[in-house]
């Protein structure tokens, strides 16, 4: 019984130094949370508005059958390339035929009349002389003759107008390009205004993007942008404004934007899949965080600040952003330390463990 009494005192002081240490280990490691972080520093903050759009050739020309017809040849298929001038599509159609043998024959009818009314004209001046025939006689004859010369010109303009039309049934392309739609083949029938062929200058580019409604006040002829397309997403390419429609669409409420590429880039074509990036300010010496740092309370914004390797609550006041960092106006300074990824569980005091130091600044 007594060495059991000697022995429970020892057990016990040696049990509570152990239950102190667990108890001190687990506070203590529960004080401690591991985060990403990084100093802040001063730097360019770019201010962008962000859009979408595709790409569309500087000139396009849609090609329609100004007649009813039938396709006579084909002179060149979709996709290839055709030149200012060429031959696309011929049709095979009676009605401007017919109206060109129409005015052909009345040129010729007129210009039968202009004869006869100027030989009838020179007899009667000669009968004039010779006292056969009156004034008024003679200015009839100089009269139909004057006006059977204007008929003859109508009717040669008239000819001429038939004769375009005639041209007409051949569809040409208006520049060099490369046909983007031609889908018709020898014998198809087209009726008259429909779409045959769409020429496109792929040499020269366009990225058309919508614009939201608020950004567009932004914006400017002139100023640049960076593109990149869906087709080549590790690639950047350089544009400039070059138009803005004055116009919102009430369903959208975007307005249209071209943004003209500053070097050819071969690998695109119309109709790809486009974002923009245009650049409407950049503030030199900017204090800047990322925006993953900020959270807000009570409308508020603030930070977990690494202090002497604890947090420490920090209220801000921001200013201007762009997609991945945010103006700091007041509230730290330049090489203070903040938490990138702050966490609902944080607390004033807690150990920081840093284990990732990321950038705060472009």
């Amino acid at each position: 019984m007594q060495n059991l009494q000697k022995i429970l005192p020892k057990f016990s002081i040696a049990f509570v130094i152990v239950f102190v240490a667990m108890t001190a280990y687990i506070l203590t490691r529960g004080n401690t949370v591991e985060v990403e972080a990084g100093k802040i520093k001063r730097s360019e903050l770019v201010e962008a508005v962000y859009a979408t759009g595709y790409v569309e050739a500087e000139n396009i020309a849609s090609l329609s059958a100004e007649f009813s017809g039938t396709v006579r040849s084909v002179g060149a298929l979709e996709g290839q390339r055709v030149w200012k001038g060429q031959s696309i599509i011929v049709f095979d159609s009676p009605q401007p035929r017919l109206a060109v043998d129409e005015a052909r024959a009345a040129v010729a009818e007129e210009q039968a009349a202009v004869r006869d009314n100027r030989l009838k004209l020179e007899r009667n001046r000669m009968l004039f002389k010779a006292g056969a025939i009156s004034q008024q006689q003679l200015d009839e004859a100089e009269r139909n003759s004057t006006q059977s010369l204007e008929a003859l010109r109508r009717r040669k303009a008239q000819l001429r107008s038939r004769e375009d039309d005639l041209k007409k049934l051949t569809v040409v392309a208006p520049f060099d390009g490369r046909l983007t739609m031609q889908k018709v083949k020898v014998g198809d029938y087209v009726a008259a205004n429909t779409v045959v062929a769409v020429v496109a200058d792929t040499s020269r580019y366009l990225v058309v993007v919508e614009v939201d409604e608020l950004d567009v006040p932004r914006l400017r002829i002139g100023l640049n942008a960076v593109i990149a397309f869906d087709s080549m997403p590790d690639s950047r390419f350089n544009a400039t404004v070059v138009r803005i429609v004055p116009q919102t669409d009430r369903v959208t409420k975007t307005s249209r934007v071209y943004l003209k590429l500053n070097h050819p880039a071969s690998a695109i074509q119309g109709g790809m899949t486009a974002t923009a990036n245009i650049v409407y300010n950049v503030k030199k010496g900017a204090l800047l965080v990322r925006k993953s740092s900020i959270f807000e309370e009570r409308r508020k914004s603030y930070v977990w600040q690494i202090v002497d390797g604890k947090l420490q609550k920090q209220q801000v006041r921001t200013g201007d952003s762009d997609l991945t960092f945010i103006e700091i106006l007041d509230g730290l300074a330049e090489g203070d330390e903040v938490v990138t990824s702050p966490q609902v569980n944080f607390r004033d005091g807690m150990e920081a463990r840093i284990v990732e130091e990321l950038e705060t600044s472009s």
